[in-house]
């Protein structure tokens, strides 16, 4: 099925004003499936227009009182345009050109080619139906009740944002957890602009990213000549945080031996440089985080739980991209229209074959990974629509492996057994994602992997 009008109908309006030509195509979409309203000139086509609010239009050149093209602005109306296609009984380059420069989808010449007439209907609804598609997905974009730079409105991540609002309203320490580029920093960000806080310092700092000899010096700064190298003093992240936010990323990469430390000078609230004599006091709120599960770090040893403790007053947990896939249209839809101003590409959105590989890949790298993966693609399209071609070889491969599996001479019994152990790959053996995939219960999963002697746990 194609586009649809306003009212769910595939109604196409024929503007046309020989009487038998309207009578041919009425009967010819009607037998392709189509619903049709006419009319015989230009003022008929303006007041059925507003009536019968037509899904695509086929308006004739030469009408009684006036031109088709003069009509096209009105009968394509405002974006997602509405597909147009010109027909003429004197066609000449310059009018087709001329049409198509108008916005017209297509221009044909009479005798009509019904098939090609029928092709370019169908390829215009089409279009027009991916248009409506990201024109709802924008609007859904537009009204969503995301923060910062997170987007989504599933129901894990309306229970991110109603935490995020709690701690912005609070000064309470809080520990963020969750996957790697699940977007972790951008929680902190958004408790941050959220809070009393949001016109002082914000800094982050990431654990993992500073060298084990340096890390002491980065928290708490330096006097001059406090060790060598240290050329000139230097302000820690807690001065430099004062009355503001401290953001530590991969908390449980903090050297063991240092967090006692910090420990300390988190409930004193005072600092004391290295090679300092003097403390100074500071006032800071501090969000920290890490992708490793904070139980599992304080009992292997790389994590103090008497630190742990001491952040995680408030816990705000990210949830996998695999675990929220029904915000992956609106996330791909933002990350086309950040890498068109980025990239000066104008891709519309993405056709729905490759909406369909990026919804079912498992993306272990979250959010990060689905980010990259788009501006790739906006910069391979350019323009237009992102097609699977634009994807990563990656994530092809496994959609055209499975393809290639399901061919001809497979029983339909084998075919569902493949069907089903492959969304319970790409799900990395979760049976309730792969039983919400396939749309049906997580009971039948179960009993199909019994029959098939392959019943395991969770």
């Amino acid at each position: 099925m194609g586009a649809r009008n306003a009212e769910g109908r595939r109604l196409v309006m024929v503007v046309e004003d020989e009487p038998a030509m309207r009578e041919v195509l009425r009967i010819r979409l009607g037998q392709w499936g189509f619903e049709v309203c006419s009319a015989a000139s230009v003022e008929e086509a303006g007041a059925l227009l507003e009536r019968a609010r037509p899904a695509v239009v086929v308006c004739d050149v030469a009408l009684p009182d006036g031109s088709g093209l003069d009509l096209l602005p009105e009968l394509r109306g405002a974006p997602p345009h509405r597909p147009v296609i010109m027909i003429t009984a004197h066609g000449t380059i310059d009018t087709a050109v001329e049409a198509l420069k108008r916005g017209a989808v297509d221009f044909l010449t009479k005798p009509l080619d019904h098939q090609k007439l029928k092709a370019v209907l169908e390829e215009a609804l089409s279009e027009a139906d991916q248009r409506g598609a990201v024109q709802q997905i924008e609007a859904s974009l537009a009204g969503a009740s995301g923060m910062g730079g997170l987007v989504g409105t599933s129901a894990p991540m309306r229970e991110v944002y109603r935490t995020i609002e709690v701690l912005a309203g609070s000064d309470a320490a809080a520990l963020i957890t969750g996957e790697s580029g699940t977007g972790k920093e951008l929680v902190a960000r958004a408790i941050h602009d959220l809070s009393a806080r949001a016109s002082r310092p914000y800094i982050a700092v990431n654990a993992a990213a500073i060298p084990e000899g340096l890390m002491e010096s980065e928290l708490f700064g330096h006097e001059k000549g406090a060790f060598t190298g240290a050329v000139s003093a230097h302000a820690g992240c807690f001065e430099l945080a004062d009355r503001g936010t401290l953001f530590l990323d991969e908390i449980a990469e903090m050297p063991v031996a240092l967090q006692p430390k910090f420990l300390r000078t988190l409930e004193n609230g005072k600092v004391r440089r290295l090679g300092g004599s003097h403390e100074v006091t500071f006032d800071v709120r501090i969000l920290a985080a890490t992708n490793r599960a904070p139980e599992e770090a304080v009992r292997d040893g790389l994590l103090r739980t008497d630190l742990y403790y001491r952040l995680n007053v408030f816990t705000v947990v990210l949830p996998a991209l695999r675990e929220r896939a029904e915000d992956i249209p609106l996330l791909a839809q933002h990350f086309v229209g950040l890498f068109n101003k980025k990239h000066g590409a104008s891709v519309e959105g993405v056709r729905r074959e490759a909406l369909n590989l990026l919804s079912t890949y498992p993306w272990p790298g979250n959010v990060r990974e689905l980010r990259n993966v788009l501006e790739r693609a906006v910069i391979l399209a350019k323009g237009g629509w992102i097609e699977t071609v634009h994807l990563p070889p990656y994530l092809r491969s496994g959609a055209d492996h499975v393809g290639q599996r399901l061919g001809a001479g497979l029983t339909m019994a084998a075919a569902e057994r493949l069907l089903i152990l492959d969304t319970l790959k790409s799900c990395s053996g979760n049976k309730a994602e792969a039983a919400r995939r396939l749309g049906v219960d997580v009971k039948t999963i179960r009993n199909k992997l019994k029959s098939y002697g392959l019943d395991t746990p969770e």
